[in-house]
């Protein structure tokens, strides 16, 4: 199975983390993940899932969103982890609900923002990360645990609210954060989640259960 780690690399802690994640998919799930920058020529087609990885904003923001149409619309498996979930947002936002949809921070604070500034910026925080009962998410991690982060923004509350409406599950929440995962329903795999699972990997701790399940839908 390939896997594209659609990101631009850079020389981050949660970048490094995902390199040390990268062997240990291949050696334990079975999967290929590459790197992917988000300014070179790329067909979603191409891989079995797209894992959209932290570092907003994007090097191109416009071929993220159409990617994150692309596996939406393709029923391809798709995580979007902390800047992956909240460009995410932006497009379901614009494609379930027809709303103009913006991120603050790449676009400027505006009345259409579904993506702002926390009230308590969580880079580099640790919250403890509480599944929501009866979701695909509490069915694979049952038991609160802690998540790291590396964010400034997240989804607004009125964003998932809507979200909800439309379909979307919140699986999973936590204080200062809010929702801490969304699941889109009626798609084999699209889950975004504001913590991110790769940590932990360079220290040899077991692969998240929601990145074993992201492999298991590959």
């Amino acid at each position: 199975m390939t896997l594209a780690l659609l990101g631009d690399r850079r020389d981050h802690a949660s970048h490094r983390e995902l390199d040390a994640l990268v062997p240990r998919l291949a050696d334990e799930l079975g999967v290929d993940a590459v790197w992917v920058p988000t300014d070179a020529p790329f067909e979603v087609e191409d891989y079995d899932g797209v894992w959209l990885v932290p570092g907003s904003p994007y090097a191109d923001d416009a071929a993220v969103l159409r990617a994150v149409t692309a596996v939406r619309e393709g029923s391809i498996p798709f995580l979007g982890t902390c800047g992956g979930m909240q460009y995410a947002v932006v497009e379901l936002t614009r494609a379930l609900l027809g709303r103009p949809a913006s991120h603050a921070e790449s676009d400027g604070a505006s009345g259409d923002n579904v993506v702002a500034a926390l009230a308590c910026s969580l880079y580099g925080e640790e919250r403890m990360v509480t599944p929501v009962p009866g979701t695909r998410f509490a069915s694979w991690e049952g038991e609160p645990f802690v998540g790291m982060h590396y964010c400034r923004y997240a989804p607004t509350p009125e964003a998932v609210a809507s979200l909800e409406a439309a379909g979307v599950v919140v699986g999973a929440v936590a204080e200062d954060a809010g929702a801490e995962v969304l699941e889109l329903t009626g798609h084999p795999f699209f889950v975004l989640s504001l913590f991110q699972p790769q940590v932990g990997a360079s220290a040899g701790r077991p692969i998240h259960p929601l990145v074993r399940a992201f492999a298991a839908a590959l």
